[in-house]
């Protein structure tokens, strides 16, 4: 066992052993045994600009932007955008009024310094110094990722599996493979996508981007003399090797960012990299990855209904990629490979998926020399001909006949399927909640022999927790009887934890250290609403024991996404005990449009059926202020992107429901970004949000979009945040809706956005960084909580 298991990780190995045990008894055996929080640890960085708390002159006029009429009006609704002029980032004038916005939320937050340095410094004493995650083998090597004691970033290291059962040997010093502090040195940010070995272990894949735009420049090591090859890939996203480590096959984004090329370099050739495959459709981007048992490539052209595999064995890199089942419009599978059986999930037969085998095609496993060049070509396909593709390997007539070994199911999603060489394990949505189960080598053998399909009976692994979430974790060995699990909950900690199939044994490798913290003084409850049609829809809320509704409503922080199908799951988050501990009660809003409560809660909370997302949330919020959890005056909101979207509907349909409201990187210009195709996302979009250029789907978008929606009247404190290179919700969203919402609020509400003028999408990149952030959003919350002194 890793040494860093600790006792916390020791007490979570025996609660599975007890799963009947109460929650009390679960919490307790949790305990911590880490000591109470106090200085920041030795080595920690200081929060730069934090210091004590003091007084702050007067808060100047807030910047005014100027309005440059622009008339953007379609299908006869006549729309004039003011500040349309503020998508002009190389115009001096555009550049000048972000920073004065950034300088007026640095100053309003000045009086605020004593709070976010005591917030900062609670943050970084969780965190432990320097940490080491439980490896994974592949091959003859354990890799794994390291933190040094002050650093911002971690190094990617492994160490030789040793001895004729191929153990980790944790005290031997590791090879250090790449070291980001090092990579960060004169950068002022930096992202790290992909780092992967080849499977003979002499090199190493490595994508970085110093931009936060996700321009990442893919690059290899040559791991012997730890030098970068002179090779670099440009505006990359996904890679992989093929099985002599002699070619890596990537794909690259066009202008508005779309994954749409799949090349082939080989690495020691001085020939130009190949382009091996084009996806034509702007609605579909391209995703690269492998079989589990390591015996093909595939790249997926994806949209947001549908689907399309192609493939080639991976030792054999100058193959034609092979389409496996063509796309359809509504039809979305993936696919695995185990022992000549092809595995795919498919949802033919209903939205959550069900689970079929057949053989492998013959064909599949042998260079094709009949493959049409068309498939290599990809001429454009068109949605009204997505079923038109040419040589695939099986078809709907072969699917339809195929073996089913687990049918649809409306209460459960099938999420993700892992082949071992004995066992299926199947990740389950149900509920809100992620589990796993096992299908083992017995059940396969029998249905694979037999005409007519039997029942199946899975194993599941269950959890010792309700509101809790275990996952497939980093299982990189086909042949193994151990299966890897991602485990945590609202009040655990990230624990790895390994499941031998053949005892059904569970061992905690490790648990992530959080000092000073005792899950004991937490709990958790389910609570639901009921929405505008009748939809119970599930809340999650955590909360210290000492919070009590009899003392009348708390503090309440209301989170929630809603879109692409995308699910917030029950995890946790150290830094959210510095409201804990203060008596907020945290809140998640499992509306439709997420994907918590299956496909179809996805499906109705999209498109035509948008509104949903938006009424769900709002009767959450009346739900918790109606069993006086909170009361509106004491009641914050907060989403990022597609969530910043959420926040600010809810914000103008119901100002007088919320306290205050964070939305960081909102997507609040719905029109006119959708109606720019040369920005990134905007046409594989389409079948999210709607095509504004045809009037019922402008319709659709037009009754919701947050910033042609605001209107003269009295509204919470805002504070909206973004970044200057974000690819995905460009900084002049927030900054247009704040500009407007400045010229129509009638209050004297704060209403901020704080625009960091060097980062992404994703906020700050250093770990010390992207605490400061946190640190100054909470202070924010503290201060309209009234909160901003010690205890409640």
């Amino acid at each position: 066992m890793n040494p860093s298991t600790s006792r916390v990780g020791a007490a979570l190995q025996r609660s599975w052993a007890r799963m009947g045990a109460a929650a009390a008894a679960l919490l307790a055996a949790l305990a911590s045994p880490f000591s109470a929080a106090g200085a920041a640890p030795a080595g920690a960085m200081p929060a730069p600009g934090l210091a004590s708390e003091v007084s702050s002159p007067a808060l100047a006029s807030p910047p005014v932007a100027r309005r440059i009429p622009k008339d953007v009006t379609v299908h006869g609704d006549n729309r004039i955008d003011d500040y349309f002029w503020l998508r002009e980032r190389d115009n001096p004038a555009v550049m000048e009024h972000l920073r004065a916005e950034a300088a007026y939320a640095d100053q309003w937050f000045k009086p605020l310094q004593g709070l976010q340095d005591r917030l900062y410094q609670e943050m970084v004493a969780r965190v432990a110094p320097a940490d080491e995650d439980t490896p994974a083998r592949r091959g003859a090597w354990w890799y794994g990722k390291r933190t040094l004691a002050g650093a911002q970033y971690p190094q990617y290291i492994r160490r030789a599996a040793a001895g004729p059962g191929r153990a980790e040997d944790p005290t031997a010093e590791p090879q250090v493979l790449l070291d980001l502090n090092e990579l960060a040195k004169g950068r002022k940010f930096l992202a790290v996508n992909l780092v992967e070995a080849s499977r003979d272990g002499q090199r190493l894949l490595y994508s970085l981007d110093d931009s936060g735009y996700r321009d990442f420049q893919l690059r290899i090591r040559d791991l012997a003399s730890g030098q970068d090859l002179p090779w670099v890939g440009q505006r990359t996203d996904g890679a992989v090797w093929s099985a002599d480590g002699r070619s890596v096959f990537y794909v690259t984004a066009n202008e508005a960012r779309r994954r749409n090329q799949l090349w082939r370099h080989q690495v020691d050739a001085a020939t130009p990299d190949e382009l091996v495959f084009e996806e034509k459709d702007e609605l579909f981007n391209l995703q690269l990855g492998q079989t589990a048992d390591g015996r093909y490539l595939h790249v997926v052209s994806y949209a947001k209904n549908a689907t399309e595999f192609r493939w080639i064995p991976a030792d054999r890199p100058a193959s034609p990629w092979r389409v496996v089942l063509p796309r359809r419009a509504g039809l979305e599978y993936r696919l695995e490979h185990r022992d000549g059986q092809l595995y795919l999930l498919i949802n033919d037969r209903g939205p959550n998926f069900r689970l079929i085998s057949l053989p492998a095609p013959a064909s599949a496993a042998t260079s094709s020399a009949t493959a049409p060049a068309a498939a290599a070509a990809n001429a454009k396909v068109t949605s009204a001909a997505l079923a038109s593709s040419t040589g695939a390997l099986l078809t709907l007539a072969q699917v339809a006949k195929a073996r089913e070994l687990l049918p649809h199911r409306e209460d459960a999603s099938l999420e993700r399927l892992l082949p071992f060489q004995d066992h299926l394990v199947l990740q389950w949505r149900e509920n809100a909640t992620v589990k796993l189960s096992v299908l083992d080598e017995a059940g396969l053998a029998k249905r694979s022999s037999a005409r007519v399909t039997p029942p199946v009976a899975l194993r599941d692994i269950p959890s010792p927790e309700a509101l809790s979430s275990a996952t497939i974790g980093d299982n990189r060995e086909f042949n193994s009887d151990v299966l890897r699990i991602s485990y945590q909950s609202l009040i655990t900690p990230p624990t790895v934890v390994d499941y031998r199939f053949s005892e059904g044994h569970r061992q905690v490798r490790k648990q992530q250290p959080v000092m000073g913290y005792d899950p004991s003084r937490y709990a958790t409850e389910r609570v639901w609403a009921t929405a505008k049609d009748g939809t119970r829809v599930p809340i999650s809320l955590l909360y210290a024991k000492s919070v009590r509704r009899e003392d009348g409503p708390a503090p309440l922080l209301l989170r929630a996404y809603g879109s692409y199908g995308a699910s917030i799951d029950h995890r946790f988050n150290a830094n959210d005990l510095s409201l804990l501990d203060r008596g907020v009660v945290l809140a998640t809003a499992h509306v439709r449009g997420g994907g918590e409560m299956g496909r179809r809660w996805y499906q109705d909370g999209k498109l035509s059926h948008k509104m949903n997302t938006f009424t769900d949330f709002i009767a959450c919020a009346e739900t918790l202020v109606q069993q006086r959890w909170t009361r509106p005056d004491r009641l914050i909101i907060t989403g990022r992107s597609a969530g910043g979207l959420l926040m600010g509907v809810a914000t103008n349909l119901r100002p007088d429901l919320f306290k205050a409201v964070v939305a960081e990187v909102p997507f609040v210009d719905v029109i006119n970004s959708m109606l720019d195709e040369t920005i990134p996302l905007t046409t594989e979009e389409f079948i999210e949000w709607g095509n504004p250029k045809r009037p019922d789907e402008y319709a659709w978008m037009r009754a919701y979009s947050p910033y042609d929606n605001l209107r003269p009247g009295a509204y919470p404190a805002i504070l909206a945040r973004g970044g200057l290179n974000d690819s995905q919700v460009p900084y002049w969203e927030p900054a247009k809706y704040v500009a407007k919402l400045r010229g129509l609020k009638t209050d004297s509400q704060p209403l901020l956005f704080d625009v960091n003028l060097t980062a992404g999408h994703g906020g700050a990149s250093g770990r010390y960084d992207a605490l400061k952030e946190r640190a100054r959003v909470y202070a924010f919350m503290l201060a309209e909580w009234d909160l901003t002194g010690e205890g409640r």
